[in-house]
């Protein structure tokens, strides 16, 4: 049995992680802690807890916040795990964070990453960063080793979308230069935090792009697909909002290289994707939807080719706060501990 700490507990992300740890049963949630809602249990905060967590939530500087445990989760933004990993990682902890601070093993990738969120481009802990790994296992499984101490969970698009390109690049289906990802979120992908942009008036029967100058998203990205391909990938990659509360759709594009047949194509996906275990593969005669991943660690994948027009066409559909956040951290928790990778995340989700 291993001891948790999540901060940022009173998030979204932080009550992700704190529903699936109550049912893994080789760990104890020890601290919670975060920046706001300090005093109050957890059950109060969500009432949907009560009975089955009713911890308090302690401010940072809280002496009991400090003790030591065996894994910290940083539901945190940008710049709060640069700050205070090192000294959970000197306490002898394992750290999962949730923020971009560790995606990016060098200090050029991060500073792209963060001049795209406007950020400073100065790392604060870049001797850390090459001590992280990438925290998607369909990519980064044999990296996610017990040996690991930090990891840098992934961006909510950004797994959909690799794990839906993956086997694109591997294979060398389609041309490398056409690629074309148009993902749509829910609303929850922007966090708890109040914002007018997400008002009920603002959101309510209205969807809409942002981030059109470059999302940031797009720098881990391409870094994967580049990693795989041995040369470089530049992708249109255009984000969009929509009026629904989790999950997130990607279409995905690319131009077939000759010779390349759908049953090419269907083979390539179900090879590539054999051994990963949250990954489902369906043709283009099964009707499925984010509601099928809701509550779930699964990415379904709708592979198809547009023989009409020689494209590639792949859907992916992942729940933004689980496949994107809470549950594959749980993930890659399993692995850098050396439990069994589905430990705690079994389950087929919610419908409808």
């Amino acid at each position: 049995m291993i001891t948790a700490k999540i901060v940022g507990a009173g998030g979204y992300g932080g009550v992700g992680i704190t529903e699936l740890l109550l049912s893994h049963p080789e760990v104890k949630i020890k601290t919670l802690v975060a920046a706001t809602e300090t005093g109050m249990k957890m059950s109060e905060l969500y009432p949907h807890l009560a009975g089955f967590i009713d911890l308090p939530i302690l401010k940072p500087d809280d002496a009991a916040a400090q003790e030591p445990t065996d894994v910290v989760f940083f539901s945190t933004p940008d710049g709060v795990g640069m700050i205070q990993a090192r000294e959970e990682l000197a306490k002898g902890a394992k750290v999962i964070d949730y923020s971009g601070d560790f995606r990016f093993q060098t200090k050029e990738e991060y500073a792209e990453y963060a001049r795209r969120l406007g950020k400073p481009v100065e790392h604060k802990s870049p001797d850390l960063l090459e001590q992280s790994v990438y925290g998607v296992a369909e990519l980064r499984r044999k990296e996610l080793a017990s040996s690991v101490k930090l990891v840098g969970n992934p961006g909510c698009f950004a797994v959909g979308v690799e794990i839906g390109l993956a086997p694109a690049i591997a294979n060398k289906l389609v041309a490398f230069d056409s690629l074309i990802c148009d993902c749509k979120s829910a609303v929850s992908g922007a966090g708890k935090k109040v914002n007018p942009s997400f008002h009920f008036p603002a959101r309510y029967d209205n969807m809409n792009a942002y981030r059109l100058t470059g999302h940031q998203h797009v720098v881990e990205v391409e870094r994967e697909l580049r990693h795989i391909a041995g040369e470089q990938i530049n992708l249109c990659f255009t984000t969009q909002v929509v009026p629904a509360c989790r999950g997130i759709l990607s279409s995905l594009y690319g131009t077939l290289r000759p010779g390349i047949t759908p049953a090419d194509v269907m083979e390539a996906y179900r090879s590539f994707h054999k051994g990963n275990c949250f990954v489902r593969i369906y043709d283009r005669n099964t009707t499925i939807g984010t509601m099928h991943v809701r509550g779930s660690n699964y990415c379904n994948l709708t592979v198809d080719v547009d023989e009409r027009t020689n494209k590639l066409r792949v859907i992916s559909h992942i729940d933004n706060l689980m496949k994107g956040q809470a549950g594959n951290a749980l993930q890659n928790m399993n692995l850098i501990f050396g439990f069994p990778e589905t430990m705690g995340l079994d389950r087929p989700g919610q419908y409808p």
